[in-house]
């Protein structure tokens, strides 16, 4: 059943609320809604160094994320976020971690090497530094960049083309931990309880032969804590396991809780939710249970691109093709073909977790998701509005067409301004929030601030949505997103859920609900579905289910968007039609916006130029939840 509701109460509430935390608006709401980036880069980052952030270091990083003015690093100029946010993860690469920068600011800390290895330092050293004041330090990091695995498939970490640089400035360790420590201490410095968090963390950065698994680790504690331990890297192994390893045994050792978060996986070619482990062998309940319990969460889009799904793999839903990114991270020239596999896409990764629970007993795909930005410039911008690009050089809309590496087709235009991190949690603090991932209750955004309400249940059947409160009535009668629903009262009955979504205060009117669903069918194989349940207007479904487009009101002329259609707020309850007691499922929520200017047409508008031929003017921007899942008894 299809229901709408415009809820103008609490738009005025939230408009005129002054915490970006927008819970208890209502009474008896558990929980308040925080926003972040769990996934920010400083100049610490040996990659964001090479390409132009000599300057924005975590100070910067959290003086940004706070709403503080801050410098560029790139252009210079004055920058500034209009709304702060609530939480951040400064999330350098734990490979090289600072030692570029000390390297280059001549505080470095050397190791004592041979005659001859100290000579050859001694020009690397030279020549690096050359290459980053006369501004091509991107071009030793292009070198750095793997080379594309010798054939498809296969462990990558064994493949022949696979190897890590070698380390030419000797063991970095001593660097790497005074880094670490500087980190810590600006994280600890910001971090304010009740008003805004700072989480350690680190990148994992595993990138075998172009195949992306890089992590995301972070940790509630503190830095008398984090300075116990110097952060795993990629260069000590490249296998996840290994990483899980590490975690569980440092957690042992110093008290530590550690979540790693998956990124960017749509250019992990096929590995990232693979049907086998990286080395290939078949995934057992104690590996599933392993992944599931260290990795409860996955980004599922950023700066690189979204990563839900794609329309060759889910070619009936007419909103896969968004924001798709096609390129790896390799230097070889091989026409940089992309090719899209289930194991890349979290839709079908979460289908694949679905049958291989099947088999095994345990999904090792059971992951919460959210959104974050990637940002290598120090500056977490996720509004198109206000995107100072991937890298400190492509800040400026002249500089976006020099960002490719190599003969690459890659510009600063195929970057997307994306995403956000939303938490629903007790309050803002390290201890809520990192519980809020854990228990999955978060979704993530492609920059818009969309209040989005997510609960399963067997009985909402009395819930009005016209006059009552969502949270208390979720809570009460269901289970919010993130977790399981639990059995069935009565044989016969099919789920339903209660779904609020409420649009960005300060953005675009919301166009539709969606609900994706995924399950196995008798013969153990996989399917999704994907359902419209409430929208905006009068439009009407066409004979083939399909719902109109809702229309583009955006003047080409200055990038505006005009709000004259759309709806404030969607509530529903919605039942599933298609269920079936004895099949596995999973549901989760996607909420899309009216057309909005992305930032490739506010450049070409600027620039009096035509608009980036590849990417597409308007985008509808959407909010991922976290799904909700089903298990047979």
């Amino acid at each position: 059943m299809h229901r709408k509701h415009k809820a103008v109460s609490l738009i005025t509430a939230l408009l005129a609320t002054t915490s970006i935390a927008d819970g208890a608006l209502a009474d008896e709401e558990p929980t308040n809604l925080y926003w972040g980036d769990t996934h920010l880069h400083t100049s610490y980052s040996f990659d964001a160094f090479m390409n132009g952030n000599m300057t924005a270091d975590p100070d910067t990083a959290y003086r940004w994320a706070k709403g503080q003015p801050v410098i560029h690093p790139g252009n210079r100029a004055r920058v500034q976020l209009d709304r702060p946010l609530d939480f951040l993860v400064v999330a350098d690469h734990a490979e090289l971690l600072g030692v570029i920068r000390q390297i280059n600011t001549g505080t470095a800390q050397l190791p004592d090497m041979s005659l001859w290895g100290s000579i050859k330092r001694w020009f690397v050293v030279r020549g690096l530094n050359k290459k980053l004041e006369d501004g091509t330090g991107h071009e030793v990091f292009r070198d750095l960049l793997p080379d594309a695995a010798s054939k498809e498939g296969g462990d990558p970490v064994q493949d022949p083309n696979n190897s890590l640089p070698g380390r030419a400035f000797g063991d970095t360790s001593e660097m790497q931990r005074v880094a670490w420590h500087e980190i810590v201490d600006a994280a600890e410095h910001h971090n304010n309880p009740g008003t805004f968090t700072s989480f350690v963390g680190w990148e994992w950065s595993s990138i075998p032969t172009g195949a992306n698994l890089h992590r995301i680790v972070m940790s509630p504690q503190g830095g008398e804590t984090a300075k116990k331990y110097l952060p795993f890297g990629s260069d000590i192994s490249q296998y996840p396991e290994d990483l899980w390893s590490w975690l569980e045994e440092t957690s042992a050792e110093t008290g530590a809780e550690f979540i790693a978060i998956p990124h960017n996986s749509n250019i992990s070619k096929g590995y990232m939710f693979g049907r086998t482990t990286l080395k290939g062998a078949a995934i057992t309940p104690d590996y599933a249970n392993r992944r599931s319990h260290w990795e409860p969460v996955t980004e599922i889009t950023q700066i690189k691109g979204d990563s839900e799904t794609h329309p060759a793999l889910s070619p009936e839903d007419q909103f896969a093709d968004f924001e798709t990114y096609r390129f790896y991270i390799q230097k070889s020239d091989n026409d940089y073909v992309y090719k899209a596999q289930e194991g890349d896409y979290v839709r079908s990764g979460l289908k694949i977790g679905l049958e291989i629970e099947e088999d095994v007993g345990v999904n090792p795909y059971k992951f919460g998701v959210i959104g974050s930005t990637d940002a290598h410039s120090g500056l977490s911008s996720a509004d198109e509005d206000n995107f100072w690009g991937k890298m400190a050089r492509d800040g400026t809309p002249e500089s976006k067409r020099l960002f490719g590496i190599g003969r690459r087709a890659l510009t600063g235009w195929n970057m997307s301004a994306q995403g956000l991190a939303a938490v629903w949690a007790e309050e803002n603090t390290r201890d809520a929030i990192f519980k809020a991932f854990k228990r999955k209750e978060v979704y993530g955004t492609t920059g818009p601030r969309m209040r989005v309400r997510f609960f399963g249940g067997w009985d909402f059947s009395e819930f009005d949505p016209e006059r009552g409160n969502v949270a208390k009535a979720g809570y009460r009668d269901g289970t919010p997103m993130g977790s399981d629903l639990p059995p069935a009262p009565a044989a016969g009955q099919a789920p339903q859920f209660l779904i609020q979504a409420v649009k960005d205060p300060l953005g675009a009117n919301l166009d539709r609900v969606q609900v994706i669903k995924g399950w196995v069918d008798a013969e153990g194989k996989a399917q999704e579905r994907v359902f419209d349940v409430s929208w905006s207007g009068t439009r009407t479904p066409g004979p083939d289910g399909t719902l109109p487009n809702i229309g583009d009101t955006v003047d080409r002329n200055t990038g505006k968007t005009a709000n004259t259609i759309g709806a404030t707020e969607l509530v529903t309850v919605w039942t599933d039609p298609t269920f079936s007691a004895d099949e596995r499922a999973f549901y989760y929520v996607r909420v899309l916006q009216i057309p909005t200017a992305r930032h490739s047409l506010l450049d070409a508008i600027a620039l009096q130029e035509p608009a980036a031929s590849e990417e597409p003017e308007v985008i509808q921007e959407r909010a991922y939840t976290s799904p909700i899942w089903y298990t047979p008894q």
